[in-house]
């Protein structure tokens, strides 16, 4: 491991900042960065697609759940295996299966009608996207030199992420106009082309030297460990919280990923050293991937429910309305690295924190009769902001310092963090948001208001109080710097 030393290079040597890519490097950024993009773009877009599909497949609350929940289970459980056998296989080789393989579930989702095949292909989706994002992710580092020029590649990677998420919204009101099917064969031809760029562009890598002992159980236990906890987490508002088979899910799912930390822990090449965690930034780099993406999602969540179900927005209305979030994130990429180098990532990310933290204080101003310009848009401009400052940081501090062979294994728990805390958050916000067991419609909106919305809005912003001191720790005695 290098010496620690920090990301704010304000004496950096002129060379660096002379840095200039290749015609092939941006190349083969725009392949990676469209691939990440195309998922965003895919599970906002099915989202607001959803009441159209359950019109046409006769499909109820219960069964539309899962053409959302089915992506994030593929997606959630093999992100780490996806990211080490990135690493041990061939990154290339991985990335490009995969991306084939999401091409042709999004081909059949969008010409099937039945509802379990259709939801059969999310889970299929999910499991490709989670080879793809970890394995992009690694593409980048082992291409880019750590420093300036990674810190500007993965600012413009995460940024392409969370724009096609935020965009999506949009397009997904328009290819649902045409018809629900448009927003999974709208993929496919994307899919292709970007395919065909990444034989040509994607340069060729070996496979790690410790493939000559691939940990088959450490692989086994984790995927079924992970599948299992997802799974559960996404089951847990239906079944309910304490349920037997809630209870018995997590129980299951903890005792299989206590026999993988077991295995790693023994066995030559393990499939996760569990070193990688004890360095502080990337231990806090991951944990504040969990509240701040399951916090925004959430809050994205909450929004859609009030605003259409409540209000009666159309979705393309409530899509538009949120789009000024989308919009920042995509205008930060050209300026996201800069600010890393001058500010740090540690600063970055807190105060990231601090304007979604704000945002969410502020919405609770909003009525049953808001004022766009005064009362919404505000808190979507600090969430756009929030989120344009915190989400490239985070996914900087948590891979500098890494070793090349690792950077699989680094992309894939960061990933894994954003996912699963996703998951987590949002089931979580479900439960809250129903448990009151009144619909819409059944109560007035002011009182669905103030007994559904305005309580979990209070919370997701005092949640992000622990997150400040753990971005904050090392203005507070640690002084553990980034590697750079």
């Amino acid at each position: 491991m290098t010496s620690p030393t920090t990301l704010k290079t304000s004496a950096e040597p002129p060379l660096v900042s002379a840095v200039r890519w290749t015609r092939a490097q941006w190349l083969l950024l725009m392949v990676v960065c469209t691939v990440l993009a195309l998922d965003g773009l895919d599970v906002s877009m099915v989202g607001v697609a959803l009441p159209s599909i359950g019109q046409e497949l006769h499909l109820g609350t219960d069964s539309l759940q899962w053409i959302v929940s089915a992506y994030v289970l593929g997606y959630g459980s093999l992100l780490l295996l996806g990211g080490r056998l990135a690493d041990l296989l061939g990154r290339r080789r991985i990335f490009l299966i995969a991306l084939t393989v999401f091409a042709a579930a999004s081909l059949l989702g969008g010409l099937v009608d039945d509802p379990a095949v259709l939801i059969a292909t999310r889970f299929v989706k999910g499991l490709a996207a989670a080879f793809t994002a970890p394995t992009g992710f690694s593409i980048i580092t082992t291409n880019f030199a750590e420093g300036r020029e990674r810190n500007k590649a993965l600012s413009i990677f995460t940024t392409f992420g969370a724009s096609g998420f935020s965009l999506g919204l949009v397009v997904g009101g328009l290819m649902t106009s045409l018809s629900w099917r448009w927003t999974f064969l709208v993929s496919v031809p994307i899919a292709v082309v970007v395919v065909l760029l990444g034989i040509k562009f994607i340069p060729k890598d070996k496979p790690s030297a410790e493939n000559s002992g691939h940990d088959i159980w450490g692989a086994v236990t984790l995927a079924l460990g992970m599948l299992g906890l997802v799974y559960t987490l996404v089951s847990a508002p239906e079944q309910g919280w304490g349920s037997v088979a809630t209870i018995a899910g997590f129980a299951v799912s903890v005792a299989v990923l206590a026999a993988f930390a077991i295995i790693e822990n023994k066995v030559k090449h393990p499939l996760i050293r569990f070193g990688i965690l004890k360095e502080g930034w990337v231990a806090r780099a991951n944990l504040s991937a969990v509240g701040l993406f399951g916090s925004y999602l959430s809050f994205q969540f909450i929004v859609t429910m009030f605003l259409q179900s409540v209000l009666g927005w159309t979705p393309l209305g409530m899509a538009l309305a949120l789009l000024p979030a989308g919009l920042l994130v995509a205008t930060s990429a050209p300026f996201a690295d800069r600010l890393i180098e001058k500010f740090g990532a540690t600063q970055l990310i807190l105060t990231g924190l601090t304007a979604l933290g704000l945002g969410y204080v502020l919405f609770l101003r909003v009525g049953i009769t808001p004022n766009y310009a005064l009362d919404i848009l505000p808190s979507v401009v600090l969430l756009g902001v929030g989120f344009a400052l915190a989400f490239p940081s985070i996914n900087v501090q948590a891979t500098a310092g890494i070793k090349d062979s690792e950077q699989g294994l680094a992309a894939g728990l960061i990933q894994t963090s954003t996912q699963v805390g996703a998951a987590l958050v949002l089931a979580v916000t479900t439960a809250l948001v129903s448990g009151h067991g009144q619909a819409a419609g059944t109560v007035s909106a002011q009182a669905m208001l103030e007994q559904s919305y305005e309580p979990f809005i209070r919370a997701l912003a005092v949640q992000k109080l622990p997150l400040y001191g753990l971005a904050n720790l090392r203005s507070h005695g640690m002084h553990e710097e980034l590697p750079h």
